[in-house]
């Protein structure tokens, strides 16, 4: 894609993942590679927790530093040698003063670190007869917004449980972005009730396109993933679904839709702001 192009090839990786961290990253890396090879696209995303299982008694057994670890310096590499961009799914971060957190590494095609996202909500839920699950008992949570540029269009990213909060997205919309991207491991009981919802809703609010990508559903897996990674445009219209199982889909987004929408629809202009607002905290 050029610089003044509006065109951009997507590629989202949906893959299975296992208990062996090396086997995982090295088939997120061959995925990489068969995907640059068929599809040429600027930019490639993978799932949350792609190099590990999804677990709170697995996260400080996987974590690594970043951009020093292992998984980084993969993804480092190969988005240099294919010069392509990658958000990087998530992994277990070790952080400063030994916290731990679940971050998402963007990778630039000079093989740069161009950003990492802290996952801000944690997934603290107990749902009576589905799923209990307690990111807090091992996570720290992240306090910044991460916001990429790709051939000046901006990108905001979020992670899983963040893309239940409307604020955040909004705030993503207010600095201009025209694209959010969560890689996510819906389960299967908030998969089938709300992971399409949430996708639509977050488009149809902020008149941008949504991105999720999913982890492979693994019935034998402790942590079993909803599957269904998609692409949503500002329309609230689903471009791309994938299945449950690992699964490569392609699409060629067109960021004049964008703004197209919002002139239509004006709503951004014609928010009541003496009345309400959606604003950043100063930390």
């Amino acid at each position: 894609m050029s610089q003044s192009s509006n065109i951009m090839r997507l590629v989202l990786l949906q893959l299975k993942g296992s208990k062996d961290k090396t086997a995982n990253v090295l088939n997120a890396i061959n995925k990489i590679e068969e995907a640059v090879k068929k599809h040429k696209p600027r930019l490639v995303t993978l799932p949350e927790c792609f190099n590990c299982p999804y677990g709170t008694k697995y996260f400080r057994e996987y974590a690594e530093q970043i951009p020093d670890g292992y998984t980084s310096q993969q993804l480092s590499k190969i988005a240099l040698d294919n010069q392509v961009y990658i958000v990087g799914g998530t992994i277990p971060e070790l952080g400063e003063n030994d916290a731990i957190y679940n971050t998402c590494t963007v990778w630039g095609p000079k093989g740069d670190l161009l950003g990492k996202h802290r996952k801000m909500h944690l997934f603290d839920i107990d749902v009576k007869g589905g799923i209990r699950f307690k990111e807090s008992e091992t996570l720290s949570a992240g306090n910044d917004f991460t916001i990429i540029s790709i051939d000046g269009h901006k990108i905001g990213i979020g992670i899983c449980y963040d893309i239940r909060f409307e604020e955040m997205a909004r705030l993503y919309r207010n600095i201009g972005c025209e694209m959010i991207i969560y890689p996510a491991a819906f389960n299967m009981t908030t998969g089938p009730l709300h992971w399409e919802l949430l996708q639509r809703a977050r488009a149809n609010d902020n008149q941008l396109f949504v991105v999720t990508t999913s982890p492979a559903r693994d019935s034998s897996a402790e942590y079993v993933a909803y599957g269904h990674s998609m692409i949503v445009d500002p329309w609230a219209k689903v471009v791309k679904a994938a299945g449950e199982g690992e699964e490569v889909l392609a699409a060629d987004i067109d960021f004049t839709l964008v703004e197209q929408v919002r002139q239509q629809i004006p709503v951004f202009s014609q928010r009541r702001l003496d009345l309400y607002s959606t604003e950043k905290k100063s930390k």
